[in-house]
């Protein structure tokens, strides 16, 4: 999940929501795992220097620290996700989101056969980014990569690029489910969010309604008075089950949340790069 909006304690989507992010880990309603109880990351910006880190391998619905720490930090912008581990160990290092400078890198889903293509894809890593990469998840491979391809200047772009190398990759090793899942991705300022896969339907993402059409909806709520314009969600699961709250976001597209509500959408085309293409 990821908030973009007005500072709210954090504690407020994590747990007092009917079907938030920590409830999910534990009674997911449409992902692939049921329960995600492999660890849990929370990305937060704030008054310090580029975004905070917490990372846990506990479970997220009975992890102490991390009710303390949501019922204390007010953040404009920040992203959770809870791990349900695919052939990588369950350790800190392989929980999101991870980190790079000013940005933070999340992701559902998996890269097909990642024990074939993981050393091509390694290896296309710029030389000054090889060392960040501290765990053994794919995710973490994806965002050096993104980086690698310009993540800074054009994140769907770079996106598009890095997909388009996985399925390569994958191509020549004859796995034909190369990508799955969903990615976000922030640089403090604006939130991007891609649902792709290369095979099959991709794993679910919503975006919130805007706020005024969610005060019309429900007038009488107590909580949606509280939402300015300013307010989004991305989530992989819609957090209650309360009609005109949320729109699914189409496969094979990516969104661009920037401050004032605004949502845009886009097409995901994945393409390979021109250095992979000529390699």
């Amino acid at each position: 999940m990821a908030w973009l909006g007005q500072p709210v304690l954090i504690e407020e989507l994590l747990f007092n929501t009917q079907h938030g992010i920590v409830d999910q880990s534990l009674h997911s309603r449409m992902g692939a795992e049921p329960t995600n109880g492999d660890g849990f990351g929370l990305g937060w910006y704030g008054s310090g220097e580029g975004p905070g880190l917490y990372h846990s391998v506990a479970p997220a619905w009975g992890d102490a620290n991390l009710r303390e720490l949501a019922g204390h930090i007010e953040s404009p912008l920040f992203m959770a996700h809870v791990r349900a581990a695919i052939g990588s160990a369950v350790q800190p290092t392989n929980c999101h989101p991870f980190r790079h400078e000013n940005w933070l890198f999340v992701h559902n889903g998996y890269i097909g056969g990642l024990h074939a293509v993981r050393r091509d894809l390694m290896l296309a890593i710029e030389p000054g980014l090889f060392a960040d990469v501290q765990g053994s998840t794919d995710t973490e491979v994806v965002f050096h990569v993104a980086l690698t391809f310009g993540l800074r200047e054009d994140p769907i772009g770079a996106l598009e690029r890095t997909v388009g190398l996985i399925e390569a990759v994958a191509e020549q090793h004859g796995i034909p489910d190369a990508v799955q899942g969903t990615f976000g991705v922030s640089d403090g300022s604006t939130l991007w969010a891609v649902r792709y896969a290369t095979q099959g339907p991709a794993r679910t993402l919503f975006a919130s309604s805007d706020a005024d059409a969610i005060k019309r909806l429900h007038p009488d709520n107590p909580r949606f008075a509280r939402l300015s314009a300013e307010d989004r969600l991305i989530v992989s699961e819609p957090f209650s089950d309360l009609p005109g709250l949320w729109h699914e976001i189409p496969q094979s597209s990516a969104v661009t949340v920037r401050h004032g509500g605004v949502l845009e959408h886009q097409a995901f085309t994945p393409r390979v790069p021109v250095s992979a293409a000529h390699a």
